[in-house]
Order: C-alpha cells, then sequence, then structure tokens
C-alpha cells in the first residue's frame, strides 16, 4: 500500500498545488485591471513598491483565502480521474476500505492544515498591515470618520475610567479628556484636560486640572502643560474590525482579553476574525472528505458532473460560512458556536456521505 499511499499523495499535493497557481494569476490580472489607473496618478509610486508592498502580500492572502476552494476542486478533479480511469475499480479489487483508501488523503489534508495554520495566525496578519497600509497612502480616499472618534470611554481596570470628547488620528491631537478614579461609589481622583496630543510614547496635556480626593480634604493642580503617560495608546481609541485582520492571533488574544478588562463591550468581531484562523484550516478535513466521497463512485458524464456538483457544494459552504461570520459579530452573539456552524454542519454531512461510500 505504500506505493499507492505515495501516488495518491502526490496527486493530491501536486492538483492542489497547480489548481492554487491557476486561480492567483486569475485574481491578480483582475485586480491590476481594476486598479491600475489609480497606480498611475501616483508619480511618486515606483515599480517595485507596488509589486513588493502589495502584490506581494495580495498573493500571500489569496492564496490562503482561496486554499479551502482549491483543496476542495483538486481532489474532487484527481479522484474522479482515478474512478474514471477504473483505478478505484482495482484498489476494491485488492480489499481496499473505503477508508483505508481515504489515509494519504488524510495526510495530504494534514499538511495542507498545519501550513494554513500557520499563515492564518501569523504571516497573513503581518502581510496584511504592509497591503493595507499600501492601500490606504495609494489606492483609497480617507473618509473623516476613519479619522476622527467622538465620545470615546475606556474602562483602564477595576476602578478607573477615561473619556475623549474627540480625537483626531491624523492629526495625533484630541480635546476634552478626562481620567477618573473611584473607592466603591465614590471618586478618590480625577484629570481633565482641554487638549490631549500623543507625541511618539508619551501625552501632552494642555490646560490641565488634577484633583485628588483624600477623607478630609481636597488637593487641587493645574498648569499650562505637562507630559505624562497612560496605561493606554491613541490605537486603542480605534475598534474596527478591519484592525484584527493585522494582528497575529498572540496579539489579537491579548489585545480582546485587555479590551474585555477595560469594559468594551463588543468584542465579537475580533473574536469572530481569532476563531476562523482555527475553523477554516481545519475544515480540510471535512472538505476532503466530502470531495472523495462524491467523486469516489464512475458517473455518467465524467470529471464534469462530480466538478459540477463540487462547486455547488462549494458554493453553499462559502455562502453559509460568511453568514455565520456576519452573524457571528452581531452583539450578543455566540461568536465560537457561529464560527463553527459551517464545519459542525458540513461535518455532520460529511459523515453521512462517508458511512454511505463505505458501504
Amino acid at each position: 500500500m505504500k506505493i499507492l499511499d505515495w501516488y495518491i499523495l502526490k496527486r493530491y499535493l501536486t492538483t492542489f498545488l497547480f489548481t492554487l497557481l491557476i486561480l492567483i494569476p486569475i485574481a491578480v490580472a483582475i485586480d491590476i485591471a481594476e486598479k491600475i489607473d489609480k497606480f498611475l496618478r501616483h508619480d511618486d509610486l515606483t515599480f517595485f513598491e507596488v509589486v513588493n508592498d502589495y502584490y506581494k502580500n495580495f498573493i500571500i492572502y489569496y492564496a490562503n483565502t482561496f486554499m479551502p476552494l482549491a483543496l476542495f476542486l483538486a481532489v474532487i478533479v484527481f479522484t474522479s480521474r482515478l474512478a474514471n480511469n477504473t483505478e478505484i475499480v482495482a484498489i476494491n479489487s485488492s480489499q481496499v476500505s473505503f477508508t483505508r483508501f481515504l489515509y494519504p488523503y488524510f495526510i495530504g489534508a494534514t499538511i495542507v492544515t498545519i501550513v494554513a495554520l500557520g499563515m492564518n495566525h501569523f504571516v497573513v496578519p503581518n502581510s496584511s498591515k504592509t497591503r493595507k497600509q499600501f492601500e490606504v497612502n495609494y489606492l483609497k480616499k480617507k473618509k473623516y470618520k476613519d479619522k476622527v472618534v467622538k465620545n470615546f470611554s475606556l474602562q483602564l481596570n477595576d476602578s478607573t475610567y477615561m473619556y475623549i470628547q474627540s480625537y483626531d488620528f491624523e492629526r495625533n491631537a484630541g480635546y476634552n479628556f478626562s481620567t477618573s478614579t473611584y473607592s466603591g461609589l465614590k471618586l478618590k481622583y480625577k484629570l481633565i484636560a482641554d487638549n490631549i496630543r500623543w507625541n511618539d510614547s508619551v501625552f501632552k496635556l494642555q490646560n490641565w486640572k488634577e484633583r485628588k480626593i483624600f477623607k478630609d480634604r481636597d488637593s487641587i493642580f493645574s498648569g499650562n502643560s505637562i507630559d505624562t503617560v497612560f496605561t493606554f495608546t491613541p490605537k486603542d481609541f480605534n475598534y474596527k474590525s478591519t484592525i484584527a485582520q493585522e494582528m497575529p492571533s498572540n496579539e489579537l488574544s491579548d489585545f480582546i482579553e485587555l479590551s474585555r478588562n477595560r469594559g468594551v463591550k463588543n468584542l465579537n468581531a475580533y473574536l469572530v476574525e481569532l476563531y476562523k484562523r482555527t475553523s477554516l484550516p481545519l475544515s480540510s478535513y471535512i472538505l476532503t472528505i466530502i470531495a472523495v466521497a462524491l467523486a469516489y463512485r464512475k458517473r455518467r458524464g465524467g470529471v464534469g458532473v462530480n466538478l459540477a456538483l463540487g462547486i455547488s457544494v462549494m458554493f453553499v459552504y462559502v455562502f453559509f460560512l460568511k453568514v455565520a461570520e456576519v452573524l457571528g459579530a452581531v452583539a450578543g452573539a455566540n461568536s465560537l458556536l457561529n464560527v463553527w456552524m459551517p464545519n459542525l454542519v458540513f461535518g455532520i454531512y460529511a459523515a453521512y456521505l462517508y458511512f454511505n461510500a463505505r458501504k
């Protein structure tokens, strides 16, 4: 069986890579056609910057995105060819069970899963930082609402809170800032400032006033300008789901935990991004079982029928996946359950096909 295992595993991986290498140039060509005029608008933008800062990271992102689709189509295609060439008939005649036949497929799925996990958790987030910064600089119009946050509050720990009426990320400055510390329901400390500005690693407060409340007296200090540090930075003012895509998983987990301790109410968009980095790679096993079970039998119409059936199943899976992500990001939803729901449903479908194919 080792010869047969190696034969199937090599076909699995080579067909998968070939399918992926077909999909990526198509995506790049479409993207170039859409953005070529935007590239040409910038006289200071060089060809090297476009390739190195944008399309290198574009390929990394879409190679990771297309991985489940490429895997599914590859298994459908080469398994259908095995069936049409009556190779599977010969394998069955050798008393090889369907479960044993799946062994090399699962080895291939394990290799793809390990690569996908590494890319999802570390490579793609780091790559996305450069790509998205390039898009901001050269491809997208900056919107005012993306540059300014208003009426933002944050719980820094169990007893300390901060509030800022407005903060401009482009100018790194805001106004009407305050931070308060309580002991139970009693105010113990308050710091207010008309203006606040971020400068590398410190905040500069202007027209500030500090009040310390003791048991029998209050102490009040004020001044025109003072440099100080806090346990937050301006990036903590900007809670957007797109930021999660640029954080490696260890950084994202720390950010979620810190934000939860600070009292941020809805972190589901961040949780969805974290959970799907594991759920999508592990779907390789489910998609492999479905693809093999669909293509295992020789059908009238050959590869085309199996391919059409496989694409239909994949379309439903991707649609279900996107709906689950949207529902999982809604406040109050169970993000973990929603992210894993497509795998659970299609896992049941894969189990049905598996037991049916064994017969």
